[in-house]
């Protein structure tokens, strides 16, 4: 059942990559560990995996195996707890696909988020009239309570920007996301402003990718690096696309996505001029009406 499905969040991430360290440590095989348990072997992969949270039963036989400490024990066990905790995305997961309710949760738990948009504007910056907008255009079209479930999830995304550790957010936007009129011209008007308001909060970096920049290596689609307090948590990028969405681990790969981060900020004006170009935007289409 969809409500029922494990869902990835750090805590998890992070339990599963210690118990597959300290498998790895005694020099054992997944087929050996359960030889000597009795766990099955598709439940120890799904473990190491993430992919399933581990009974606390299951994983005490574990931690006797591997002849792991007092101190260190019980640093695993309150990983599990953590672990066992519901994510933000726990009350609209029914209608959030697997990889995006991840994200979600990750997104709860870092200390920032480098964020390059080409076509809207940022899930974590959008006005709820926006957003339904912008979910409105899924193919094939989704019932209105279905819709709303997605708006309430991305609104309360928004949390994260305002809570005591405070998210700390970089976001460089094509310019093509300030001029598309999504949901009309007073939809778009209020989301503008916004933005406005957004950009100057302490925790947010909002630069402008403008169009005489020219060809850039963003081109090829959107992208978020999300970075962890915990030293145990690697980095992760999500990546949206139509045929779905990805979360990529793995140093080559994060580091690619980092330098063409770094680029892009090169070439995007400067946050005051960024918000200047905003303001003259939201100007131009008012004098237009």
């Amino acid at each position: 059942m969809a409500g029922k499905r494990t869902v990835l969040t750090a805590g998890l991430r992070r339990l599963a990559a210690l118990l597959t360290e300290m498998r790895e440590s005694v020099g054992l095989s997944k087929e050996e560990v359960s030889g000597r348990t009795g766990i099955n072997v598709t439940t120890l992969y799904r473990i190491e995996q993430a992919q399933a949270r581990p009974q606390r039963r299951t994983l005490m036989t574990l931690l006797d195996l591997y002849a792991i400490d007092t101190d260190k024990r019980r640093y695993v066990m309150d990983l599990l707890s953590d672990a066992q905790k519901p994510g933000m995305s726990r009350p609209y997961e029914d209608n959030l696909s697997e990889v995006y309710s991840a994200y979600i949760n990750f997104e709860s738990a870092a200390l920032s988020a480098r964020h390059y948009e080409t076509s809207y504007i940022p899930g974590l910056l959008q006005t709820p009239q926006y957003a339904s907008a912008v979910i409105d255009t899924s193919m094939p079209k989704l019932e209105a309570a279905v819709t709303e479930s997605k708006v309430s999830a991305r609104m309360s995304r928004g949390s994260v920007l305002t809570k005591a550790e405070p998210l700390e957010l970089w976001v460089v936007l094509d310019e093509a996301a300030i001029r598309r009129v999504v949901g009309g011209h007073e939809v778009m008007q209020g989301q503008l402003k916004q933005l406005i308001e957004h950009s100057k909060m302490n925790n947010i970096i909002l630069q402008i990718l403008p169009f005489a920049a020219g060809a850039h290596p963003g081109m090829l689609g959107s992208f978020t690096l999300l970075d962890f307090p915990q030293p145990d948590d690697p980095e992760l990028v999500y990546v949206e696309g139509i045929t779905g969405d990805t979360l990529i681990e793995g140093h080559l790969e994060i580091r690619r996505f980092g330098v063409i981060f770094d680029q892009l900020r090169a070439m995007a004006l400067s946050p005051r001029d960024s918000i200047a170009h905003i303001e003259q935007v939201a100007q131009d289409r008012e004098r237009r009406g």
